[in-house]
């Protein structure tokens, strides 16, 4: 197997409010299917799973973190309730984890959910994603499920967090 060389870093990165349907997505939205798929040793359809249209405005977004230009992170939110928005699909490309890359996805979204009236996010991951779990706790998320059992007992791992509405 290659490995894409990574890139001098800190690469200037931006980040692009945008769809599921925009092509810089694809690389990471079929990382992330064979990630999943491989994992849970099950086909994972992440078409089929949420219409698209559940990440765009005005209850959702889809964003994707550029390195000079090229994807290297992603994430997207929909509504869950009237306050709540649910975090999905946040991905960093293989080639470019350890770099803090996620937690900026992750800052971004909340920053964008409480920029729409949001009051809270809702996410779950998977059992079998020990490093999502962690990205989430170091970030002020609060389990919603006893971190002493184990995860496979329990199905997929629920967190909340309240957010700060910035004020006008």
């Amino acid at each position: 197997m290659t490995t894409t060389p990574r890139p001098p870093w800190p690469a200037r990165l931006t980040i692009r409010r945008t769809t599921v349907a925009d092509p810089l997505a694809r690389p990471l939205l079929d990382e992330l299917t064979h990630e999943y798929s491989t994992r849970y040793a099950r086909p994972v359809d992440l078409s089929r799973e949420y219409p698209a249209e559940e990440f765009a405005p005005p209850g959702g977004a889809f964003l994707l973190l550029l390195a000079d230009g090229a994807p290297v992170a992603g994430g997207a939110y929909r509504r869950y309730d009237a306050c709540t928005a649910e975090l999905k699909r946040i991905w960093t490309h293989s080639a470019h984890r350890r770099r803090g890359l996620g937690r900026r996805v992750l800052a971004a979204l909340e920053e964008d959910a409480a920029a729409r009236g949001y009051s809270r996010v809702y996410l779950t991951t998977g059992p079998r994603q020990p490093e999502a779990k962690g990205l989430y706790l170091a970030a002020g998320y609060r389990p919603l499920f006893d971190l002493s059992v184990p995860p496979e007992s329990i199905g997929p791992l629920p967190f909340v967090k309240h957010l700060e509405i910035p004020r006008p």
